[in-house]
């Protein structure tokens, strides 16, 4: 089994600024630093070659993106905006997406990274791959970046696929813990693309993501979300990908998977209030992998999103990995031993009731 890796230092040279978090520095807030810095991306690809894991894996070198690529799905007033800015002092994309100069090409490095990786798998140079890339890309919208999003990557990708590749119909699960509005916005009238998007219920963005958001027009029914209550765990998230996710696509039958892949469910995160672990991460791989495997011969693809505590990021990705290259190094998650018996954990009552909800759906989209 061969698994590509994408990864670029420059990705780490993306500077968000001096936020406190996400607030604005000013009376009452002392300057600090935004959640998405470079430390949990770099301390997750450090685990990676400390492990021997770096070993096994196929590296992908990634590119930038043409501004025609980036032109497929933003509008070309926003891409001369982040252009200009980028080449003067930086500025704000739109919505809590502040950078600095230079960010403009390492966002298309981004976009560019994970299409390398998209070709990588269709050509059958690797079977499955993850791309490391920073900025993410899950909440980006046409016309403007929301929360730490410049180009939508996986939008951006999955569009490659379809217009240069003869690529007919892709499937998109996001795990990530905040809600995929920018992909789902993509393609939301699209019946040769389905979304699905497992999130914590009114986190980010607190309009979008909820249970009747199913498509529009020709695209009704193949947009699915699964917005969890907080303190959903391993067993809300198996149970989804099992009674969700799994059906779907079987129904949909894609040719390609792709995950925006966000470590944020995770039990220690600052901006979720999930209790997933890296066993939890492991497993849905695992779902997917086979899944895929059975309906679009293995070609699995995931794209870094967000993810945003230095203890849970490095052991969540290496446990993907691990499970996409089919290689254990034996490196041990303490961690996922603290939130196991932690409660929700397991899967609650008042979780399943949202998780067959969606379930009902799911005929629909297929």
């Amino acid at each position: 089994m061969f698994t590509g890796f994408v990864w670029h230092e420059r990705y780490m040279w993306h500077d968000t600024g001096s936020l406190a978090g996400i607030l604005p520095p000013g009376e009452g807030v002392q300057p600090d630093r935004t959640f998405e810095h470079p430390d949990t991306k770099r301390r997750m690809r450090n685990l990676i070659e400390v492990s021997g894991l770096l070993e096994v894996l196929t590296p992908i070198a990634p590119r930038l993106a043409s501004e025609e690529e980036l032109l497929r799905f933003h509008t070309p007033e926003y891409v001369a905006r982040i252009r200009k800015l980028s080449e003067e002092r930086g500025g704000d994309a739109g919505e809590a997406t502040p950078f600095g100069p230079g960010s403009y090409d390492i966002a298309r490095l981004a976009a560019g990274g994970v299409i390398e990786a998209l070709d990588a798998v269709v050509d059958g140079r690797v079977q499955n791959a993850y791309a490391l890339v920073r900025p993410p890309g899950h909440h980006a919208e046409s016309d403007r970046g929301r929360g730490f999003c410049i180009f939508g990557n996986v939008a951006l990708a999955v569009m490659h696929a379809r217009a240069v590749r003869d690529i007919e119909r892709v499937a998109i699960v996001d795990w990530d813990v905040h809600h995929g509005n920018g992909t789902q916005a993509a393609f939301y009238d699209d019946p040769e693309v389905l979304t699905i998007s497992i999130h914590q219920d009114r986190n980010y963005p607190l309009e979008t993501g909820s249970l009747d958001e199913r498509g529009t027009g020709a695209g009704d029914g193949y947009n699915l979300n699964v917005p969890l209550p907080p303190g959903s765990g391993h067993g809300a998230y198996v149970a989804t990908i099992e009674r969700v996710v799994e059906p779907a696509l079987r129904a949909f039958q894609p040719e390609l998977i792709v995950v925006p892949s966000g470590f944020d469910a995770s039990s220690t995160d600052p901006l979720g209030r999930m209790l997933c672990s890296s066993e939890t991460y492991r497993e849905m791989t695992r779902c997917l992998m086979q899944i895929a495997s059975e309906v679009c011969r293995g070609r699995l693809l995931l794209s870094h999103e967000g993810g945003y505590s230095n203890m849970s990021v490095p052991p969540c990705g290496l446990a993907v990995l691990e499970q996409l290259s089919g290689h254990r190094t034996g490196v041990q998650d303490s961690g996922a031993l603290l939130v196991q018996v932690m409660g929700g954990y397991a899967l609650e009552p008042h979780q399943e009731a949202v998780i067959e909800r969606a379930a009902a759906l799911v005929p629909v989209a297929g």
